[in-house]
């Protein structure tokens, strides 16, 4: 009875269990698909105008149905705003700057501010951008001046300020209000205008700045108005038409204002027609200005005043410009799609100028690629479409009128979820069919047979199979499904008409090997694939390949002799050789055309380095290009003579000689030393010493008391001696002076206080017998001793700046040499009130006639004038000036030298280098690179001097960083032994703004450098994360810094041994020991919304309620089942079951803080990856994978690359675009969506992402299983491993068995083949005889907007690097046998009885 009862409860239990399941099926036949997710702005940020001192807004709002988290960004960087106490972010999400801060020197709140909204688990949006600009302090650019007019007529009253400070002017007559009207009028400049004088407008006019609490008066201009007598004036203009530049919707002022007797009409022309200024948007204001209110594109062209009485008459002419601000004329708009996809995003804009567009996905801009491409100008096509290309996509569109944005969701869909019937979508022919169907409930063809490739050739291929066995259907359609070996992105063909058999696929690259599959689909939906098919495409060989054994040396110094030997592969009869060649560094190669096997080439530079390359030519054209070989002309003798050749008398019995090296272009070899020649007097006998090394100096002694010496110069190679200079002569003193006790005190001091600075001029000491090496000047407020500045003793006044208004201050003057400070002489004055009206300029001169400091005579020479500073390269500047004590044609007849001193304009630094020369020209070398100075000179002509001339300032172009990245350490990250940080500091000589660092590592330090790993960081990091590296394994490290000249140096490798094994128990790269195979029934989804159980559905909660009610019933027969039947083999079953749960969410993390997914997809499971971001200014840890495309590194000059991939594929003319496209994602990675190092705006930052650490779901105790945070939108269980989202940092790499799965060693022994398209350095080989080769992952470097194959690394540092391509085939990664055979026996058997209950 007993035993009847429990059969009747267990087939109670199995019936319950079949209906729970058929509902279920039911549900999700009705849960088609996730709806999209409103997310927008409510409100962006705006251009403003902010004060200094004063508050500042911001306005952002966004919306979405979960609470969106905002942060902004300055100038492409995320701020910091939790350790920032002047900026807050508001509850709405708009940025509050408390106090504005502006400086001449520090402006750290102006610049372009945006608005970043981000939904975790959904995506992020970018605001437009808003510019905030700080209004400059008060100045006046021209200041009124009195004038007389005659009544009835026009007057014009300059006040010029600056256009940020026009809405902050007004005018006062007699210091009161001015009412402005249609008669009185105030330009765009600020200027007044007052037409039709009368008497009451005379009087005294100042304009007005006043902004925040700073008031500036200009200087008040006196008006006198005299009665007309009625003779004729000359008509003129006194203020023509300006051009003009507007913004749409904003009023426009076209000045014209003309004076004259009779006084003069003024009419206005717009192109060639009248204006009629009696209309309601025009007319004319001021005496003659035209008005024009809210301004349209139509208003652009050319504006012309007609100013004519009965006399003359007069007419000038301006140019309106309108702009108009980006218009979306269409937006994009959200999509459903599956993968395999290819879709369109359209984005379509109007403006003037016409907009520039680029897409952004999640925040970070989308890089065109092989499967990321701009078409018809705006619109965005991604082929192939993978799970991690789901998200948010921005059009931003932008000119000088503004910006804007609009944005529309991705949705990927699962196979076997229908599209909705009417989906908002644009996808191309090609996968029009494979979208639109939704799957019947009825059989699916089996897969189609025979799948073969019947005609290859080296861009396309044809397939052709046979109909499937089981077709079930008469219209049976096919999609075929391909992609290059080792990518993740499939594409999609569609046969074009049911039945048909073939399809032939387009647009291939040669010689690459593809995997190819075929689907057949019925009404009922997608049957069997086909087993995959790899084919590769045929190489091009019609032309000649590479000439071997290319050789170089040189013959003399001005030629190099070059030799080959003809192809192995000529494909016909060798018409000629074109031989290219250019000048190392210089990048405008030549070329000359050559009928042998050798050629010598002329007329080269001495001692300089030049690259070699030879492309064989036939009658199909040039073919491949050799490598490049470089050689070196011999050395000569110096061309040039040393420049800028100087004396310094020292004292009685010394001279300084001075010099700077022969041009660049004329040492013709390693300058070895300079020899000195100097003679006394007339003498033709002469004295010789020489200088070794680089010595640019040399003190000659033991010479007689006031004697005239003459000197020259000239260097030296080991070729021999240069030619010399002119001689320069030089007298020295007839006595020394005394330094043995210090200087007597400055003989008189004067000061002259401005409003925020002192000018200080003073007299050398009466006693001009004691050296004076300089002055010290103290100053303060009350007390001089706060501030203390050093100068030359050669100068006569000094000019305090940076001082405060209306504040008095002491100010001390002591002479000093090297025995000590002399006596100080005091003075004092109080700076003016900043409400002063400006001082005119000074006349230095003038104001400070004083005698120089060691000389009887008290007259000092004038000063050189008209100085300037001419940039010549990254350590050169030439100085040049005027001497207005010379004749008109500046010939110098006497003695006179001039000294040139120099510093960099940085306020701290006070300490000046000097160069002597005789001429007005002078070249100062070895600066610093991307460094500003500021130059001045002073003439000596015997013992008088002049006073330093106006500065001129010069900033040395930017070079190529000097030396690496210093301070490299690299660390374990706690926790995670297969991940490291490493550390460094920028270069000491960085040369310029570091735009990226390419961090290398390798497990062999001795490899060649296009064998290292390459992952680039941008140039704000100081820090950066590498993972999944191999345990117990040492790694060594190098950093490379660049510019956006290029490349610099390699730090010293860093070696790091990974730790050993922590006992964990997933596998290497993250794979999991099973697969998993529980669905996630009632958990959440990918996108954050709760499964669908059928709401609403009636039978289904009768279903439950029944359930419910028998579960007490079924958990007890259960439990008696287990306890009386439980068998060895079902325990097997269990603990095999624990193994693959805890396997499949090793790596699941909670992510409540993880930011928005990048575009990284891991190889072999398609997985979404965080990246780091940081809005710090010293950079945090960041994960950046290993670039698999070209767009990741952009190299170092755009030109030169271009000429690089010229001679590199010299006879590409024959190929399509499309030909050139590269594989990318060929180790199953796809382009990473941010902008390359040369491109970005001014940089964009990252932002930092905390570290997840997996959460165990309480409770069970038997199969620990990691469980996700709601919040992310992942699944409880995933259906596949390939869709599973990894929330560790990014990686790029699969399963590995080398320690550093990246690249691997080339096999000798193994099997390959030679790419006669695009030469390049191997990489990966393939070995022949191993049955098992694990994944490996690349990265290549490319310029931006040219799609280049994957496969060749290009060293960034050099332009010309060897390619050669090789592939190595991907297989999958290998188990252990026994536990897969074990976990999919289990799987199996789960199956079998799941499919014996629905049957039942």
């Amino acid at each position: 009875m007993a035993e009847r009862g429990a059969r009747l409860l267990l087939s109670l239990t199995f019936l319950l269990l079949l209906l729970f399941t058929t509902a279920a099926k039911s549900t999700d036949k009705g849960s088609v698909a996730r709806h999209f997710t409103p997310f927008w702005f409510l409100v962006e940020p705006a251009d403003i105008l902010a004060v200094r001192g004063s508050p500042a807004v911001l306005n952002c709002s966004a919306y979405s149905d979960l609470a969106p988290r905002v942060e902004w960004k300055k100038d492409g960087t995320f701020l910091n705003l939790a350790s920032d106490d002047r900026r807050q972010l508001l509850p709405d999400g708009s940025l509050l700057l408390t106090s504005v801060v502006h400086s001449k020197h520090n402006k750290p709140d102006e610049g372009y501010y945006q608005c970043v909204a981000t939904v975790d688990s959904l995506g992020t949006i970018n605001s437009r951008v808003a510019r905030l600009t700080v209004a400059g302090l008060p100045r006046f650019n021209s200041q009124p001046e009195a004038l007389m007019v005659y009544q009835g007529d026009s007057v014009v009253l300059s006040c010029d300020v600056n256009l940020d400070l026009v809405p902050f002017t007004r005018w006062e007559l007699n210091k009161e209000p001015l009412d402005l009207d249609e008669r009185i009028i105030s330009l765009p400049s600020g200027a007044l205008v007052i037409s039709n004088v009368n008497e009451s407008d005379a009087g005294l006019y100042r304009c007005i700045v006043e902004i925040a609490a700073t008031v500036k008066a200009s200087d008040e201009a006196k008006v006198e108005v005299l009665a007309e007598t009625g003779m004729p004036r000359q008509l003129q203009f006194l203020r023509p038409p300006v051009l003009s530049t507007k913004v749409q919707g904003q009023d426009m002022l076209m000045p014209c204002v003309a004076t004259g007797y009779p006084p003069p009409r003024i009419q206005w022309m717009f192109n060639d027609k009248l204006i009629d200024s009696s209309g309601n948007r025009s007319k004319i204001i001021g005496g003659g200005s035209l008005l024009i209110l809210n301004v349209t594109d139509e208003d652009t062209g050319m504006y012309t005043c007609l100013a004519g009485n009965e006399n003359d008459t007069l007419q000038a002419s301006a140019e309106l410009m309108v702009q108009v601000p980006p218009q979306f004329i269409k937006r994009p708009t959200n999509i459903y799609a599956h993968e395999s996809m290819d879709i369109v995003f359209e984005c379509e804009v109007s403006g003037v100028p016409s907009p520039s567009v680029k897409w952004v996905k999640n925040g970070d801009a989308v890089i065109p690629s092989d499967y990321f491409k701009i078409i018809n100008e705006y619109n965005l096509q991604v082929l192939g479409l993978v799970k991690s290309d789901e998200g948010f996509y921005q059009c931003m569109a932008e000119n000088d009128a503004g910006n804007m944005q609009a944005s529309a969701q991705l949705i990927i869909l699962e196979h076997d979820v229908a599209t909705p019937t009417t989906p908002s979508t644009l996808l191309i022919s090609a996968t029009n069919d494979h979208v639109a169907q939704a799957a019947g409930s009825g059989p699916t063809p089996s897969a189609p047979r025979d799948v073969v490739a019947s005609l290859v050739s080296t861009r396309f291929i044809k397939l052709t199979w046979r109909l499937p066995a089981e077709p079930h259907g008469d219209n049976i359609t096919y999609t075929v499904y391909y992609k290059p070996e080792g990518s993740s992105r499939e594409r999609i063909e569609n046969t074009s008409r049911p039945g048909e058999l073939q399809v032939t696929i387009q647009s291939l690259m040669p010689e690459t090997k593809y995997v190819f599959r075929v689907v057949a689909h019925n009404k009922n939906g997608l049957g069997e694939s086909s087993t995959p098919l790899k084919v590769s495409t045929q190489p091009e060989v019609q032309v000649p390949g590479p000439s071997p054994n290319l050789r170089a040396f040189a013959t003399s110094p001005t030629s190099i002799t070059v030799t080959w030997d003809m192809p192995l592969s000529g494909n016909g009869e060798i018409q000629n050789y074109k031989l290219y060649y250019m000048e190392k560094g210089m990048g405008n190669e030549q070329f000359v055309d050559v009928g042998s096997l050798s050629y010598t080439i002329n007329g080269l530079k001495k001692y300089a380095e030049y690259s070699f390359r030879v492309v064989a030519h036939n009658k199909h054209g040039l073919g491949v290009s050799t490598e490049d070989v470089v050689a070196r002309t011999f050395s000569d003798v110096p061309s040039a003579p040393p420049q800028n050749l100087t004396l310094e008398v020292r004292n009685s019995k010394s001279i300084m000689v001075q010099w700077q090296p022969p041009p660049p272009g004329t040492h013709n070899g390693q300058i070895t030393g300079y020899k000195i020649r100097y003679r006394k007097g007339l003498r033709k006998s002469d004295t010789t010493e020489s200088t070794g090394g680089i010595q640019l100096f040399q003190l000659i002694e033991g010479l007689e008391r006031g004697t005239e010496y003459s000197f020259r110069v000239a260097a030296m190679t080991v070729n021999g001696t240069g030619p010399v200079t002119e001689w320069v002569s030089a007298e020295t003193f007839e006595s020394d002076l005394d330094e043995s006790r210090v200087p007597d005190k400055p003989s008189s001091l004067h000061v002259r206080p401005l409003v925020t600075s002192i000018v200080v001029s003073w007299t050398p000491p009466e006693n001009q017998d004691i050296v004076v090496r300089g002055y010290a000047i103290g100053y303060g407020i009350g007390s001089p001793h706060a501030q203390t500045i050093k100068v030359d003793y050669k100068q006569r006044y000094y000019t305090i700046e940076n001082l405060d208004p209306s504040s008095h201050y002491v100010i001390t003057l002591k002479a000093f040499n090297n025995m000590g400070e002399g006596e100080p002489v005091y003075e004092s004055a109080v700076t003016r009130p900043l409400s002063d009206p400006l001082d005119p300029e000074v006349d230095v001169y003038d104001y400070f006639n004083a005698p120089y400091t060691p000389v009887p005579d008290p007259t000092p020479m004038l000063p050189p004038v008209g100085v300037q500073a001419t940039v010549l390269s990254h350590d050169t500047i030439k100085v040049t000036w005027a001497d207005n004590s010379l004749p008109k044609n500046q010939k110098i007849t006497d003695a006179r030298y001039y000294t040139v001193r120099w510093k960099t304009n940085i306020p701290a630094n006070t300490k000046y280098k000097t160069s002597n020369t005789t001429n007005l020209v002078h070249m100062v070398t070895g600066l610093k690179p991307n460094t500003l100075y500021e130059f001045s000179v002073m003439v000596t002509k015997g013992r008088r001097s002049s006073t330093w001339s106006m500065t001129a300032h010069g900033t040395t172009f930017e070079t190529i960083p000097n030396s690496p990245p210093k301070d490299v350490t690299v660390v374990s990250k706690e926790g995670k032994p297969r991940i490291i940080i490493i550390n460094w500091q920028p270069p000491s000589e960085a040369n310029g703004k570091i735009t990226g660092y390419i961090i290398y590592y390798s497990t062999d330090v001795n490899a060649e450098v296009h064998d290292w790993v390459i992952e680039p960081v941008v140039g704000n990091r100081l820090t950066h994360q590498i993972q999944d590296l191999t345990l117990d394994t040492p790694y060594y490290f190098k950093i490379q810094a660049r510019n956006s000249k290029g490349m610099g140096p390699m730090s010293e490798a860093v070696q790091f041994r990974t730790p050993k094994a922590s006992g964990s128990s997933v596998k290497p790269g993250g794979r999991h020991s099973g697969d998993d195979f529980a669905t996630s029934v009632g958990k959440p989804n990918l996108s954050g919304n709760p499964t669908s159980m059928g709401e609403n559905n009636i039978p289904m909660i009768v279903i439950v309620i029944v359930s419910v009610g028998a579960f007490t019933i079924i958990v007890v027969v259960v439990v008696a089942v287990i306890c009386t039947y439980r068998t060895t083999s079902k325990q097997k079953k269990k603990r095999a079951a624990c193994k693959s749960t805890n396997g499949s969410h090793k790596y699941k993390a909670s992510s409540k803080d993880l930011k928005p997914p990048d575009l990284w997809i891991h190889h072999e499971r398609l997985e979404l990856k965080p990246i780091d971001k940081s809005p710090e200014p010293n950079p945090v840890m960041t994960d950046t994978p290993i670039p698999r495309t070209s767009q990741d590194i952009t190299p170092v000059d755009s030109s030169l690359e271009n000429s690089i991939h010229q001679r590199r594929n010299s006879y590409r003319g024959h190929e399509s675009e499309d030909s050139i496209s590269a594989l990318a994602g060929r180790r199953g990675m796809r382009p990473k969506m941010m902008m390359p190092f040369d491109a970005q705006p001014p940089q964009q930052s990252v932002r930092n992402t905390p570290s997840t650490e997996p959460l165990s779901i309480p409770g069970q105790s038997i199969c620990s299983v990691e469980h996700p945070d709601p919040d992310t939108g992942t699944g409880f269980l995933s259906t596949s491993s390939e869709e599973e989202t990894n929330r560790n940092p990014p990686t790029a790499h699969v399963r590995p068995s080398h320690p550093l799965k990246s690249f691997a060693v080339p096999n000798s022994s193994g099997t390959s083949f030679e790419s006669p398209v695009l030469p390049s350095t191997p990489l990966l080989a393939q070995a022949g005889t191993t049955p098992q080769l694990h994944s490996v992952k690349t990265a290549s470097i490319g310029t931006l907007g040219r799609t280049r194959s994957p496969m060749p690394v290009t060293v960034p540092s050099a332009p010309d690097i060897p390619e050669t391509s090789k592939m190595l085939e991907e297989v999958e990664s290998n188990y252990e046998p026994d536990e897969l055979t074990e976990e999919m026996a289990h799987l199996e058997g789960l199956m079998k009885d799941l499919n014996t209950i629905t049957t039942a």
